[in-house]
């Protein structure tokens, strides 16, 4: 596989569609974020057209009592025998008769379970890939990846009183956790089950790292190395196996950016035994939306 191709798979327990619910969700109760990050960044009066390049999960809420009890009437009509609710959910968002419905819902992106951006269909085919985000059967694992740019903040009319920043995206595209350490090529000489664990523990490092909304120049150079470079996953397998641990990963303004925004992102790992710290890195031109490689992977040495 090669890097450009390190785009995993994309847009891929009641039958009647509980009226109060939406992906396990109250719709009308206040959302778990208020007052937390989802005040946070209204507050920040974020500047619109910045870049958004975010790791999180695309859900689907009801913005008023209509809409919520429109969607119990279509369920009705339906034919829901045996299916969960997400699977309902999908269901009806994917059917052509419905297309009204998947129109008029709320559509979240949360990231780390809260609740951050508002995501924008401006046409049929953006309507389409949020509702291929949406998983039949979802899981903890579950994740999409949005990339755009940011709006103005959402009318508390549009979603149910939540007042989040907009996000205008151009691409999105959905993979589980398994799935994604899976298309990862064992390097030569590798074991299976040692490469994939290094694989995981490093992405989860990366997902776990706090306030990434994918706003900054350093978390969308992050965010962007983690779906789509593997040798980031390469070099910590090597690492793992020569009994060194990752100590930490920075993000810095490049030097030799000019005309451009270019960041070194820096990769430190430390021998357990002799404590020695040897570090990797490679630049990331992050000057517009979609984020791409300047330099491989290569030893870092500070000047």
């Amino acid at each position: 596989m090669s890097d450009s191709e390190m785009s995993v798979a994309s847009t891929s327990e009641d039958t009647t569609l509980q009226a109060s619910r939406m992906q396990g969700r109250r719709a009308a109760a206040p959302c778990a974020a208020c007052g937390t990050a989802a005040n946070d960044l209204s507050a920040r009066e974020l500047p619109s057209g910045r870049y958004v390049y975010a790791l999180g999960r695309v859900e689907a809420r009801y913005p008023n009592l209509s809409v919520e009890k429109e969607f119990a009437q279509a369920a009705g009509r339906a034919e829901t025998v045996g299916l969960t609710e997400p699977e309902v959910l999908a269901k009806l968002l994917g059917a052509k008769e419905n297309r009204y419905l998947a129109r008029r819902v709320c559509w979240i992106l949360t990231i780390e379970g809260i609740e951050t951006y508002v995501l924008n269909a401006r046409d049929s085919d953006d309507l389409d890939m949020l509702i291929g985000a949406l998983r039949p059967m979802p899981r903890v694992s579950d994740l999409n990846v949005v990339v755009g740019r940011v709006g103005q903040a959402a009318s508390p009319l549009l979603c149910n009183g939540l007042t989040l920043p907009t996000v205008q995206f151009d691409q999105i595209f959905s993979f589980d956790v398994d799935s994604f350490v899976d298309a990862i090529p064992v390097p030569e000489g590798k074991k299976e089950k040692e490469f994939k664990l290094s694989v995981l523990s490093l992405f989860n490092h990366v997902l776990q790292m706090a306030d990434n909304q994918g706003l900054r120049d350093q978390d969308r150079a992050l965010n962007y190395l983690a779906t789509r470079y593997p040798n980031i996953y390469n070099a910590a397998a090597h690492q793992h196996a020569h009994d060194a641990s990752l100590d930490r990963i920075e993000v810095r303004p490049s030097r030799l950016a000019q005309h451009r925004t270019i960041v070194d992102v820096i990769f430190s790992y430390r021998n357990r035994k002799t404590d020695v710290l040897e570090r990797l890195f490679t630049r990331v031109d992050v000057s517009e939306e979609f984020p791409f490689l300047v330099t491989k992977l290569s030893p870092f040495y500070e000047s």
